[in-house]
């Protein structure tokens, strides 16, 4: 996959900690990712205390994604992070932990905090945009509606 990050912009401030853009390059597939809830395969979300653990699920559950689609990580160009918080520090440490989990990838992130997310002790969710190689094969079965 061709995924470019884009150095710093002149005039925009150098020493922010995530990246201003990323460019796609023609020819890729572009594979939108719904957000990433921090849930497990019975649908609970077995941390809800625990923005961190919460942080570190999300992330492997995008991860699992990515892989069914023929990418990785290192293949996302573009992140949002909605935290369920009205505490800047709490968004702040939210994005360092998810930031943690992408080891050194940094894609440029959008971090929203939100009122409600929707699963019962959800905190934490992560949308992504990815480029893949080639599109994936189709699936017949319809998404579940578990929330």
């Amino acid at each position: 996959m061709t995924v470019s990050r884009l150095g710093v912009p002149a005039g925009l401030d150098p020493s922010v900690p995530y990246g201003y853009a990323s460019l796609l390059q023609a020819g890729e597939a572009l594979l939108v990712a719904a957000g990433a809830c921090p849930i497990d395969d019975q649908g609970r979300v077995p941390e809800p205390d625990d923005l961190a653990a919460q942080a570190r699920r999300a992330v492997s559950n995008l991860a699992a994604v990515l892989r069914e689609a023929g990418a990785g990580l290192e293949d996302v160009f573009g992140t949002t992070v909605y935290v369920a918080t009205s505490d800047r520090r709490e968004l702040v440490d939210a994005y360092e932990a998810v930031r943690a989990e992408f080891h050194g990838c940094d894609p440029p992130s959008t971090l929203v905090g939100v009122t409600l997310l929707g699963y019962p002790n959800q905190r934490l969710e992560v949308a992504a945009l990815a480029a893949v190689g080639a599109p994936p094969a189709r699936s017949q079965e319809p998404p579940s509606r578990r929330r």
